[in-house]
């Protein structure tokens, strides 16, 4: 397929977004539900379960890569990308579906299998449909533009579900097996039919067959052009800084329930409105995020959105353990939260989304060097740093639990406060911590806007010359 060039069509990049959902959906029941489902419903410790989570992560996200360099070397009619979709969407479905029908304690190794097999088909959709962002462009503001569809769909999808599980499924409480049964049939449905629909309207641009690659598959081959591909030094500050990011959301997603419920008291009715408050501030970022690359460009926005949302995230919780805040559990202290929560998550998917666009622009800097283009090695490695992240953060959450000593099974208004004042400042510092890690390591990313245009011309050149030098291996 050839980039378009200008403007993408609006149509397109909405059912190019709308594949990210199937992502949104397993991130949120992921970070958000599992951990409180296996450990309060189905009596697992929150150490076992958050074990299983990281183990099952990291044992996938070493698939990732393999995943994304096969993807950039399948050669069919309907091009590179769109077979893994057409092949996954239904398998992932059954396997969401069958991660929330469990009625009884499983096994630690059964809840690391289903996990895995979660993961892994995730990974076939994902990685495969994001790395059609540098493919369906080359422009450095239009991969921002697909990269806000993909998160705007991405939360939206997550959120959806997040709402009907508070105010449909979970109506008669957190601790309620039935209703995570049908939380799962119905992202499941939901996954399957975002990842199919996003690819057939996406057909006729993304099929064709491909270029051939110059070098005969083998594993030795494949590990010597993704640690090729991997060592390029603006790829690393991504997974580093990334690493942290992703680390520091892990630990927000899965303990958000137990801030919600144990500190600051949700009622049923709060936890049936805040998805709607999580979801305007991503439309926010929609709208916003344009206006701040243009005036700071990719890297510097990311820098200022990480400081600035953990800030507004963390200010309540630290006003809270000063006895500053108002009573919790009132609307006095939830109306704040929900505003300083809105402001926080407009900056932390600036952050997120910027970022994501940075990795598109790492391709055609390891094009330059290495003369081979590696979407879906470089995506798949992003994914590969996120799932261990994510995975790293849902173990420290296990271990924050174990520290403060939450009681399993506990109640909201029984747990002594001793134990939500320690919950609640370990927290806060570890978010304090990871955000000005991430903005001492991504200040650091060297592709601005006039390097990757610069690029990119240099690019177009070599291809008009192909005995130009620094196009090859």
């Amino acid at each position: 397929m050839q980039p378009i060039q200008g403007r993408i069509p609006t149509r397109l990049a909405l059912f190019h977004g709308m594949g990210s959902i199937a992502y949104g959906v397993k991130d949120n029941g992921f970070s958000t539900f599992l951990l409180l489902y296996y450990n309060q419903v189905l009596g697992m410790s929150a150490q076992l379960v958050s074990l299983a989570l990281m183990l099952a992560l990291v044992i996938d996200g070493i698939i990732d890569p393999i995943i994304g360099y096969l993807s950039d070397r399948t050669h069919t009619r309907w091009g590179r990308r769109l077979p893994w979709l057409y092949i996954a969407a239904i398998p992932l479905g059954i396997s969401w579906y069958l991660m929330w029908s469990e009625t009884t304690q499983p096994t630690f190794w059964g809840l690391v299998g289903l996990a895995v097999a979660v993961r892994a088909l995730v990974s076939c959709c994902e990685v495969p449909s994001v790395a059609l962002v540098p493919e369906l462009t080359r422009d450095y503001d239009e991969r921002t533009r697909l990269m806000r569809f993909r998160f705007l769909f991405g939360w939206g999808g997550g959120l959806f579900v997040m709402f009907l599980a508070y105010d449909v499924f979970l109506a008669k409480g957190l601790l309620d097996a039935e209703g995570y049964r049908a939380y799962g049939l119905t992202g499941a449905f939901l996954i399957t039919g975002a990842v199919l629909i996003s690819a057939i309207a996406q057909h006729r641009i993304a099929s064709g067959y491909p270029p051939r690659h110059r070098s005969k598959f083998s594993l030795a081959t494949a590990f010597s052009e993704l640690r090729e591909s991997f060592s390029h030094r603006a790829f690393v500050i991504l997974l580093l800084g990334g690493g942290l990011a992703y680390t520091s959301q892990g630990i927000t997603f899965s303990i958000s329930n137990y801030l919600y419920l144990f500190i600051w008291q949700f009622t049923p009715q709060d936890l049936g409105l805040f998805p709607f408050v999580l979801f305007a501030s991503v439309v926010t970022t929609f709208l916003l995020l344009p206006h701040l690359h243009k005036r700071w460009g990719k890297r510097d926005t990311a820098v200022f959105a990480a400081l600035t949302g953990a800030a507004f995230w963390t200010s309540p919780f630290l006003l809270h353990a000063a006895d500053l805040w108002p009573q919790v559990g009132t609307p006095q202290s939830t109306w704040p939260l929900f505003t300083l929560f809105f402001l926080s998550n407009v900056f932390n998917v600036s952050a997120m989304i910027s970022a994501s666009s940075m990795v598109a622009d790492v391709v055609e800097a390891s094009e330059e060097r290495t003369g081979r283009r590696s979407e879906g090695a470089f995506f798949a490695g992003n994914m590969f740093m996120t799932k261990c992240a994510t995975g790293l953060g849902i173990f420290t959450t296990g271990q924050l639990l174990a520290f403060a000593e939450m009681p399993e099974k506990a109640k909201p208004g029984q747990v002594p406060e001793a134990v939500l004042d320690t919950l609640s400042l370990t927290y806060a510092m570890a978010v304090v911590v990871f955000a000005m890690c991430v903005a001492l390591v991504i200040r650091r990313f060297p592709i601005t806007r006039a390097d990757h245009e610069a690029r990119l011309a240099a690019l177009a050149a070599a291809r008009s010359n192909p005995d130009a030098e620094g196009m090859h291996p």
